[in-house]
């Protein structure tokens, strides 16, 4: 059945619809600082050609005046290609490349590389809480193979577990002293302030690492990583607003702290498995307000003159920004810092172990 309006109310829902055609064609888009930082920063190619900095903490944040580690090099090859994750602080890729040397000198045959971080850092579009700041970085603890791997391959290719199957301590048929040895080395720098490893591969180096044994108060035990261990150095000089992680006791670790991870307590199931993680509901207001800056700043030439190339020495350098002195800080309004990408850093702790994350 068909209504028959009458001019007069022809003519007001001809309004009412003109008005509210005026309120949607007028109202703004979400407001970016509402987006998902995973995806604004999930799509960034190419880091921030500004100053080295971190800010904020390793799982909430971002970074700037990245460089990336080249596919290959003489003593490594990058893994999973297509994530674009070969990126990180100027300090941490140096200390990748510098270890993939120091490790084939002793016996290694090269470094498989994981995830370090994406151009910009912040929130991935999936997989890490951390790896946000550009100090993370994931070294596979499967040897490098005698030949080059196919892009196929790098995508495909599993890690080896170090874990007997449905168990928590070592496979004795894969693990080896080189292993140890490898993990030694990538302690040995002062740099490095934790190295995250599966509790079996802590409780087996407890058992037989002779001599000193100060370097095993950075391998710490965490869930996860039986494929892959995780170096993290700490904030650099010059990011004052990097957030820095807490100390913890010393000793080598082999001790209380290590039990508790072979206890029922860590393995319980998630009690809600289904709960988003951190990540996928950070927005551009959960990051420090450099992250904005970061993200707008502008991007070097090229990847090629960011990266550490496969020759192992040579860095290239990103073109200076419009100004020399630019920083994040001076786009944002705070003073600039000096900073030196070479320098120590503190040779802290690592926590006690904590419930099992929620990412």
């Amino acid at each position: 059945m068909r209504m028959k309006l009458s001019a007069g109310s022809t003519k007001r829902l001809a309004m009412a619809l003109a008005a509210g055609l005026a309120m949607f064609t007028a109202a703004p888009p979400q407001a970016s600082a509402e987006q998902l930082a995973k995806v604004l920063f999930g799509s960034q190619k190419l880091p921030a050609a500004t100053a080295a900095r971190s800010y904020g903490f390793y799982s909430k944040g971002c970074f700037s005046g990245g460089l990336a580690i080249a596919t290959d090099g003489p003593t490594w090859q990058a893994m999973r290609l297509s994530r674009n994750r070969r990126w990180g602080h100027p300090t941490m890729i140096r200390l990748v490349e510098k270890l993939s040397r120091d490790a084939v000198a002793d016996g290694w045959p090269g470094l498989l590389l994981g995830d370090i971080s994406q151009p910009r850092g912040g929130p991935m579009l999936t997989g890490h809480a951390s790896h946000q700041i550009g100090l993370d970085a994931d070294i596979w603890l499967t040897p490098m193979p005698d030949r080059r791997l196919s892009a196929v391959e790098r995508e495909n290719t599993s890690a080896t577990s170090m874990i007997r199957k449905g168990g928590l301590t070592v496979d004795e048929r894969i693990w080896t002293p080189a292993h140890a040895r490898l993990l030694r080395r990538a302690a040995s720098y002062g740099e490095v302030e934790r190295i995250l490893v599966h509790p079996g591969i802590k409780k087996k180096l407890c058992e037989t690492v002779k001599g000193d044994r100060s370097w095993l108060r950075k391998v710490r035990p965490f869930w996860g990583h039986d494929f892959h261990f995780h170096i993290r150095i700490g904030c650099q000089p010059g990011s004052s607003g990097c957030k820095k992680q807490a100390e913890t006791m010393r000793g080598d670790g082999c001790d209380a702290s290590l039990a508790w991870w072979f206890t029922e307590e860590p393995w319980r199931p998630n009690k809600n498995p289904d709960a988003p993680k951190a990540r996928d509901l950070m927005t551009m207001n959960s990051l420090p307000k450099e992250c904005r800056a970061v993200l707008e700043a502008p991007a070097p030439v090229s990847e090629a003159a960011v990266t550490i190339g496969g020759g192992g020495t040579a860095v290239a350098t990103a073109p200076a920004a419009p100004s020399e002195t630019i920083t994040i800080e001076t786009i944002v309004g705070a003073p600039p810092v000096a900073a030196s990408a070479f320098a120590p850093t503190p040779d802290l702790g690592v926590p006690l172990p904590r419930p099992r994350p929620a990412d």
